[in-house]
């Protein structure tokens, strides 16, 4: 039996997940609407998998409570996996099969009832016309992971979570399959995903920044760039990494970071800031513009708070 369809698709409180005694994800709270692509960002081993699975049912809270698609996500937990497509980091489809036995085998298992249909719409979906009987193995990393797409979309599940899914794969392919995942959410599907890319976590729409476990900022992109309080200058001129050294770690500034040939300097704290670098504006050897901070500042002000906060 379907739950009663809402328009929001994920509604928890309080998750908190621990393994070995270290606290994986502390008292996590969020709303997903339904037809949203959600991104999650923070560093390596922050919790970001754990609390995608938690979510969906895939791993049991310690404590919290909550909904995924209606269902409760302690004790309907074989319910939600049931309307679930889950893409993992790593390939995990037959290398041996070909394209089409690799989607008519899927089909099969989730007993559709025409699966050679199924695969069939999918590779036109997909745009892998010619390449049905090519073995998996044969297959590009962007070929690999758009049959991994469609693998995992066969049964049309109302959720598809994604662990940093295009990992190794070339930047024209990267686009593409943002496209699709795009197309997938205006049909309804609602898509989690775990990224590191800048220009992915801009094509969500919205984003959480996890790190050590705590959810720190979450919200459209523009919501978290204005919630970071960020002042952010623009420096160009000779000696800039000279200029980077002396300000690192100065009290005011929160970020000093090289983009291309200048250098982003940021600080919460915007008096604080201005002290800090009014000695430096005043030499006149460099070139220094206000500018709005980029989603990446934000990041990487969030991932320097955040190692401070785990040390």
């Amino acid at each position: 039996m379907m739950a009663a369809q809402s328009d929001i698709a994920i509604d928890v409180h309080g998750l908190t997940k621990s393994f070995d005694g270290r606290v994986v994800v502390r008292d996590l709270s969020m709303q997903v609407k339904r037809g949203t692509i959600y991104g999650f960002l923070g560093p390596n081993g922050s919790g970001k998998t754990t609390t995608i699975r938690m979510l969906c049912g895939l791993l049991t809270p310690d404590s919290g409570e909550g909904t995924c698609l209606g269902y409760d996500i302690r004790t309907e937990a074989d319910q939600i996996k049931r309307h679930v497509g889950y893409m993992t980091q790593r390939f995990s489809l037959y290398q041996d099969l070909s394209v089409r036995e690799n989607l008519e085998f899927v089909g099969r298992i989730y007993g559709l009832k025409a699966p050679v249909k199924a695969a069939t719409d999918m590779i036109a979906r997909l745009g892998l016309q010619g390449r049905e009987e090519q073995l998996a193995a044969q297959l590009s990393g962007g070929w690999k992971q758009r049959l991994a797409l469609g693998a995992c979309t066969l049964p049309s599940p109302q959720l598809l979570l994604l662990d940093e899914p295009t990992a190794g794969v070339d930047p024209k392919a990267r686009r593409e399959f943002w496209n699709e995942i795009h197309a997938l959410a205006s049909d309804g599907l609602t898509v989690l995903v775990s990224t590191h890319y800048m220009d992915e976590a801009e094509r969500c729409h919205e984003i959480a920044y996890i790190a050590y476990g705590e959810l720190l900022t979450h919200g459209t992109v523009e919501q978290v760039i204005e919630q970071s309080n960020l002042t952010t200058y623009n420096v160009s001129g000779d000696g800039l990494q000279d200029l980077l050294h002396e300000l690192d770690g100065k009290p005011g500034i929160d970020m000093v970071a090289p983009f291309g040939a200048s250098l982003h300097v940021s600080g919460r704290n915007e008096k604080k800031l201005e002290a800090a670098i009014k000695p430096f504006r005043e030499s006149g050897k460099y070139s220094w513009s206000r500018s709005e901070p980029s989603l990446e500042d934000v990041f990487i002000e969030l991932m320097n708070r955040s190692k401070d906060n785990f040390r």
